[in-house]
This record gives structure tokens, C-alpha cells and sequence, in this order.
């Protein structure tokens, strides 16, 4: 030893070194300065023989390694570069371990930063690298010393140096992995401080020298790292997804202990397959692919009986994907059970990206998984529910995607028995949008045995009639998966699916929804082979009436069964005369005076509309005739009743009005008004001084169909009876109906026939002249021409009288041309009406 120190001394002596490294140590920054330029030129620069720089390099590294540490920047910096110069020449750098590293400690491995100047920090570490590569085993020895310096140096406040440094930790990891595995406990935790940096050079970095370090380090340490990791898959870097990627792909072919953490890596790799970026998308599914295959072959013979007989294809897979391979079939079902209620919990988290990217990982769980999803069913509907409630779009579309993999992967008898319990217990728009996604993909010939009993579950009372939008077309959407998926075996349930599109059509207030239940109905006539929808309402009206009839005496204003019973005779066309004896007391019965004030109106609202198209509606078989008289006897006439209130009023308004659509659509005939014509005569003279005016206004159109209808049958003595209350509504402040009663004084007159005794009758007929004379001077030209052909028809009844009145009032006429009219038409009146 002191003959190789001799050797070395004489070498520096005899190359002129001593004076340079003299000068290292003096006082002026310059000399220190050329003195290390010196050194370089006459050593490395002059590229001696290896062995005789390796003689330098020990004599003069210790008096160079305290220049490290010298006061001037630019002399630390030529001290390092001289060394990394040396180390990268010399052939057995090793050797001045020693000293160097102690050095690296000093700089770089301190509490508080020793090297003040980042570019200095990073040639340093960058020194670290190159010793690194340029030793083998020796490094074991110095291990505790590297870890000290990287656990400083991965978290320098330089971005460089953790770079650096990071790199650095992979490198030791794998040079010494049999003793690296004590110590790398020590630099997880930095490099997990590291992994959050704002740069994404960094974070790319730290994740790499994660993966290297576990991997040739202590295995437990993954539990710690996964939760950093997984949030790394949301990074806005695509090279740092990549590198997760890369991470947990090579973990599960590689880590010594992988078996253990099967469950914990499966997540990190399956959710890169969903990426937004196609390239780690591909590489996700390329190292997935390498790991079912290495796991195959690793438990070939557990396998074997299933690589047999498996084959790649299955029937009903769904379109467009690649069914994985065996081994990636037997990892998942093996961890699915400690996977899927983790991704299930995410499903519910606060942030938007965490919920998608979990939605994503349950799709490609279940494409995997495949029947093994059945022993999962309770947990994972349960998951479908809640992220089908979700307000974002893009949550709701993947898991609706992962619900039509249920249907084509699980039987039906496994979801319906745990599905319609659930939607009979508490309906709601998500559970109908999972079962809707689920019959969607099913194979017709599996849903068939249970097709009975999902179209029950929907026709319930509580299920279809929801008036909320977004549950109505979902309700639709099921009975839309159903006819696609099963066609023509629909037909045995047709009742219970046209029962579910009447009440979504008779409650629904959008739009769109309402197009959507008529192309169903299209589609459920279109699978039965029928002529179209009305045939539908033919086959079913009938047994609709029926189910809706039991509580038809207890219904309200806002009772769904009273909305789909409207709702339906309106639609059912020509069905419903074939059903007025269902039909006719279930409305008698909710008309009735006791009934509430709205209740009726809604009914006698239907009731207008259906005898404003008595022909399609309730005469389309001709058979309304045996109804009428009930209809006006115990319907319309006892809400004719005057009652204080203005409901009340309102009531006897569409009362009336109905009344008058049944006379305008000539549903009673001649013989059953005149059964009941003093009753409805009663009702209409008082409803002629109605406080409404629309009421009084109908009342003049219902008295002059009326009669039309009963012509010169009317007697004589009721005759008598309604014209003095016209009379009055000729003072009515509305000119409307003014003009209403002169046209029904246009039908009063001919009605009176040979048994209107004219002298008997005189004193009514000089009444009626001079109360009808009166209005011949109206202020009104409308009521003035109309009042001169009431009159023209009135002269013929007893001319004489009719020329005495208007002589008697003629000079008190403002407009005397009127009266003078009318007695030119007197005068040219046949003889034998005059003389009458």
C-alpha cells in the first residue's frame, strides 16, 4: 500500500500536478479557479493511459473533492466536472468510492440544502448516475448512503433534480435488488410527494422510478402507492396515464408477489382501456391480453379442463367486442368479489370524473366476467340503480352499456327475480332504465318464460302511472326492448303493454314523450300483424274499462284512473259506442250532484267532446238512442240546478253545453224529448236567467234545437211558457244574445200549429207583438233586420192582430221604414192567412 501511495505521488510530481493542487487551498478565488482548469488539461484533456489516471485521480480526489465545497460557484462546478471527467476514464472508478460518496452526503443528502445553486445540485446527482452505472456490487456497500441523498434530492425544489434523481432510484434498484429490497421502503415515500408535481415530466418520473423500485424492492409497498396511482389515471398528461399504464401492466406480469395484489392492480390497468387517447387504449388492452396469457400458462394444469373446451366464440357476445382471453376471464372472477364493490362505492363519488372513469371500469368487469356477473347480481343492481339516477349524461350512457352486458350475459330468471320486486317496492326512472338496458341485449328465447311476468310488473297501478317525464320514458323504453327483443310472442300480453301506453299517453305533459307512446303503439300493433293502433283500442277498450271500474264511485279530479278513462275514449274511436253500457254509469255516477265540482266539469267536458263527434265516438253503432234519455235525465238536467258559487255556474255551463251538443248531433229523437221536455223546459227557462252569460247564450242555441226538433208537436201551454222568458233576453246586455233568441223566435213561430187557438190564445199573442215591436226600433241594425223576420213569421199567425199592434206604436218609431216593411208583407199575405 505505501509503495502504490509512493508510485502515485511521483506520478503527480513527475506531471507538474502538485503546484495546481497546491493552489487549490489559496486564498484567491482565481488561482483556485485556473489551478482546477489546470488539473483537466494536464490529465483528462491530455488523455493519458487509464492506469496512470487512475493513479492521478486518487492522489489528487481528496484535494479536489473539498473544492466541492468551495465559497466560488464556478470553482464547485469545474471540481465536479473534473471529477465526473475522471470517473468516466478511469478503469476502476470503485476505488475512490471512499471518498466520493461521504462527499455526495455532505452536498446533497443534508437536512437543509448544503449546494445552494440548482444547476450544481443537478451535476451532482447527475455524478451520482454515472458512478451508479459505472459500479456493480460495490454499491451494496453504500447503499445507506444513497438512499440518505435520494430521499433529499427526489424531492428538491429543482424539477431537473427530481428527474434526475428519480432515474437514479431505478438505476440502484436494479443494480442491487437483493439488497435494495431492505431499503426500499425508505424512498416510497418521497417519490409518492413527488408523483403530485405540476410538471408532467416529473410525474412520468416518479411513476417510473415507482414501478422499478417496487418491482426490485419490498412488495408491500403497493398497498401504499396504488391510491396515488389511481388518481393519476385522471391526469390531463396522456404520457403520465401512459406511464400508470405502463406501471400496472408490468407489475402484474413481473411483481414477485402480484398474486397478492391481484385485486389492487386489475383496476389500474382495466381502467387505462377506457382512455380517451386510442394509444392507451391499445397498449391497456395489449398488456392485458399478455397477462390472461401468462397467468393461463402459469395454472395450465388448474386451467386445463377449460382451455379444452372453451372455445373463442360464444353465442350472443356483444357486437363489436373481443372476447378476452381465458386467463383474463378466470382474474376476474377469481377478484371480482373484492374489485366490484370498490368500483360500485366510486360510482357515488362527489367528482364527475371519478364516477365516469368507474363506470368505464364496470363495463370492461362485466365484459370480462361474463356469467360469473350472476353471483354479483344484488350488489351490482343495486350500483346500476344508484348511477342510473346520475345527473351526468355521460355516467348514465356507461352504465347503461354495463346493464345490457347483464342482459347478455345473466339469465332472466336471476335479474326478475331480484328487479321487478324492486321496482313493484319503490318504482323509479333508474331501476326502469337498468331493466330496459338488461331485456334490450337478452336472447329472445331466454326471455321468453318470463316475459308473463315483466309485463305484469309494468301494467301495476304504481309502476305505469307516474307523471314524472323522465320515468314515462323509461316506462317506454322497457315495453320498446320488449317487442324488439321478443316480436310476435308479444301478442299474449298485448293488454298489459297497451294498458302501460294508455296511462303514460293519458298522464304524460311532454312532447317528446308523447311521440314516443304513439310509435309503441305503432310497434305493438306492427308485431301482431294488425291493421293498425285502433285496432288495438278495439281488441282492449273493453277490458281497460274494466280494471278502471271497480273504483270508478271513488275517483277525483287528480285520480289517474279518471285521467287514463278520459283519455281513452277520446283515442278509442268507434269502440266506445260499442261500450256505453260500461261506459255510461261510471260518467252518470261521476256527474252526480254530490260528486266534487271539478270531478264534473272533467266529465262533462269528456261528454261534450264526445257528442260534438257522436258518429266516431259513442253513436258509431248506432246504439247512443237507448242512452240518450238517461244521459239528459240524469246527467245533464240535475247539474242544471242553480247552486251559488262560480263553480257551480261552471258547471251548469258545459252541463248546457253538452245538453246542446247532443241536440246539435241529433241523438234524441222526437219522441224521448217529448217524454221529458216539461222537465228540461223547467231547467232551460231558468238557466235563461242565468248570471253566466255563456250559459244563457247556450241555453237560447239548446231551446232553438229544441224546437226544431219538436216542431208543431210542441203544446201550446209550454209554448206559452217560454216565450215570455225570450222576450226578456231581448233586453239581455249582450248583443250576442239578442240575436241568439230573434233566431229562436225564428223556430218559435213556426212551431205553433193548427192547435194554437188564436182567440183563445190573443192576449199571449198581443203580448209577444208588442214585446217583439218594441225591439223593431233597436238602437242595434243587427237586431233590427232580425226582429223584422221574427215578425214577418209572427204576422202569419194572426195578421190582423199583427197590423193593429204596429199601427198602435208606429208613430213612435225612429225609424218607421221597418214598420211600414212589415205591413207591405201583411197586405201581401194570402187570403186565407188573413182571414185566419
Amino acid at each position: 500500500m505505501a509503495s502504490e501511495e509512493a508510485i502515485q505521488t511521483s506520478l503527480v510530481q513527475n506531471l507538474g500536478l502538485q503546484r495546481h493542487v497546491n493552489c487549490l487551498t489559496d486564498d484567491n478565488r482565481t488561482t483556485r479557479r485556473r489551478a482546477l482548469d489546470s488539473l483537466r488539461k494536464e490529465t483528462v484533456d491530455k488523455k493519458l493511459e487509464p492506469a496512470v489516471l487512475q493513479g492521478v485521480f486518487v492522489e489528487i480526489l481528496k484535494p479536489v473533492l473539498k473544492s466541492f465545497s468551495d465559497p466560488v460557484e464556478k470553482c464547485r462546478e469545474l471540481a465536479i466536472q473534473l471529477v465526473d471527467a475522471f470517473l468516466s476514464t478511469v478503469p476502476d472508478p470503485p476505488e475512490t468510492l471512499p471518498y466520493i460518496l461521504p462527499t455526495l452526503v455532505q452536498r446533497l443528502g443534508q437536512k437543509d440544502i448544503t449546494e445552494p445553486s440548482e444547476e450544481l445540485r443537478l451535476m451532482l446527482v447527475e455524478t451520482l448516475t454515472r458512478i451508479i452505472d459505472l459500479t456493480g456490487q460495490e454499491l451494496a456497500v453504500y447503499l445507506d448512503d444513497l438512499v440518505k441523498i435520494l430521499q433529499r434530492t427526489i424531492v428538491d425544489p429543482f424539477p431537473d433534480v427530481k428527474k434526475e434523481s428519480c432515474r437514479c432510484a431505478a438505476k440502484v434498484a436494479v443494480k442491487i435488488p437483493q439488497h435494495f429490497h431492505m431499503q426500499s421502503e425508505s424512498l416510497v415515500k418521497p417519490l409518492l410527494v413527488t408523483i403530485s408535481h405540476q410538471h408532467s415530466k416529473v410525474r412520468v418520473a416518479a411513476i417510473k422510478a415507482i414501478h422499478t423500485c417496487i418491482q426490485h424492492g419490498n412488495n408491500k409497498n403497493v398497498e401504499d402507492v396504488v391510491s396515488h396511482l389511481a388518481q393519476r389515471l385522471f391526469d390531463d398528461s396522456a404520457s403520465v396515464r401512459m406511464a400508470v399504464t405502463e406501471l400496472s401492466g408490468g407489475w402484474l406480469l413481473d411483481l414477485p408477489d402480484r398474486y397478492s395484489f391481484h385485486h389492487k392492480l386489475i383496476p389500474l390497468l382495466l381502467s387505462s382501456v377506457s382512455d380517451d387517447v386510442p394509444e392507451i387504449t391499445d397498449r391497456a388492452m395489449q398488456l392485458w391480453r399478455e397477462v390472461g396469457n401468462k397467468y393461463q400458462q402459469e395454472n395450465e394444469d388448474e386451467l386445463k379442463d377449460k382451455i379444452d373446451f372453451t372455445y373463442s366464440k360464444i353465442a350472443h357476445f356483444p357486437e363489436g367486442e373481443e372476447r378476452p382471453n381465458l386467463g383474463c376471464r378466470t382474474l376476474i372472477f377469481r377478484n371480482l368479489s373484492k374489485i366490484l364493490p370498490a368500483c360500485l362505492r366510486e360510482l357515488g363519488d362527489w367528482v364527475v370524473s371519478t364516477r365516469v372513469k368507474a363506470a368505464s371500469l364496470l363495463y370492461t368487469l362485466l365484459l370480462n366476467s361474463e356469467d360469473y356477473t350472476t353471483m354479483h347480481m344484488e350488489p351490482l343492481l343495486a350500483g346500476l340503480y344508484k348511477a342510473c339516477a346520475d345527473e351526468e349524461k355521460q355516467v348514465r350512457n356507461k352504465v347503461i352499456k354495463s346493464a345490457e352486458l347483464v342482459g347478455c350475459f345473466v339469465e332472466p330468471e336471476i335479474y326478475c327475480q331480484l328487479i321487478l320486486p324492486a321496482l313493484e317496492r319503490q318504482p323509479g326512472a333508474n331501476i326502469l332504465m337498468v331493466l330496459a338496458a338488461i331485456v334490450r341485449d337478452c336472447r329472445q328465447e331466454h326471455i321468453r318464460t318470463h316475459l308473463q311476468a315483466v309485463c305484469h310488473t309494468l301494467a301495476l297501478p304504481d309502476v305505469c302511472r307516474a307523471e314524472e317525464p323522465q320515468y314515462q320514458h323509461q316506462l317506454l323504453s322497457c315495453v320498446q326492448a320488449i317487442l324488439t327483443v321478443s316480436q310476435q310472442e308479444t301478442a299474449p300480453y298485448s293488454l298489459q303493454l297497451f294498458t302501460v301506453l294508455v296511462s303514460t299517453m293519458a298522464l304524460c305533459r311532454d312532447g317528446a314523450v308523447m311521440e314516443q307512446v304513439q310509435t309503441t303503439l305503432q310497434q305493438l300493433a306492427d308485431v301482431q300483424a294488425l291493421s293498425g293502433v285502433q285496432q288495438l283500442y278495439t281488441s282492449h277498450t273493453q277490458q281497460v274499462l274494466q280494471m278502471l271500474q271497480p273504483s270508478h264511485a271513488h275517483w277525483t279530479t287528480l285520480s289517474p284512473e279518471r285521467i287514463i278513462f278520459d283519455t281513452l275514449l277520446l283515442q278509442a274511436g268507434p269502440v266506445v259506442g260499442d261500450l256505453l253500457p260500461e261506459i255510461v254509469p261510471i260518467m252518470e255516477t261521476n256527474v252526480h250532484p254530490d260528486k266534487d265540482h271539478e270531478l264534473r266539469l272533467k266529465f262533462f267536458t269528456l261528454l261534450s267532446k264526445l257528442l260534438i263527434n257522436a258518429e266516431k265516438t259513442v253513436n258509431a253503432s248506432g246504439q247512443f238512442g237507448e242512452f240518450a234519455l238517461g244521459v239528459v235525465q240524469r246527467m245533464i238536467l240535475v247539474n242544471c240546478v242553480w247552486q251559488a258559487g262560480r263553480t257551480a255556474g261552471a258547471i251548469r255551463t258545459i252541463a248546457v253545453s253538452s245538453l246542446w251538443a247532443l241536440l246539435k248531433s241529433g241523438l234524441l229523437s222526437v219522441q224521448q224529448a217529448n217524454t221529458i221536455i216539461d222537465d228540461m223546459l223547467t231547467q232551460l227557462v231558468t238557466l235563461l236567467d242565468d248570471d253566466v252569460q255563456s250559459t244563457r247564450l247556450i241555453t237560447c242555441r239548446v231551446l232553438n234545437h229544441l224546437l226544431n226538433l219538436c216542431g208543431t208537436t210542441f203544446h201550446p201551454d209550454r209554448l206559452n211558457k217560454v216565450y215570455p222568458e225570450l222576450l226578456k233576453r231581448l233586453d239581455d246586455n249582450s248583443d250576442e244574445i239578442r240575436v241568439a233568441v230573434a233566431k229562436t223566435f225564428s223556430t218559435f213561430f213556426p212551431c205553433i200549429g193548427d192547435d194554437y187557438d188564436r182567440t183563445l190564445y190573443k192576449a199571449h199573442l198581443e203580448f209577444m207583438f208588442k214585446g217583439l215591436l218594441v225591439h223593431l226600433d233597436d238602437t242595434d241594425e243587427r237586431i233590427q233586420e232580425n226582429m223584422l223576420g221574427v215578425l214577418k213569421q209572427a204576422a202569419r199567425i194572426h195578421p190582423s192582430l199583427m197590423q193593429q199592434e204596429i199601427t198602435a206604436v208606429k208613430h213612435k218609431h225612429r225609424t218607421p221604414k221597418y214598420c211600414d216593411q212589415l205591413l207591405q208583407h201583411i197586405q201581401a199575405l194570402p187570403n186565407d192567412t188573413q182571414d185566419s
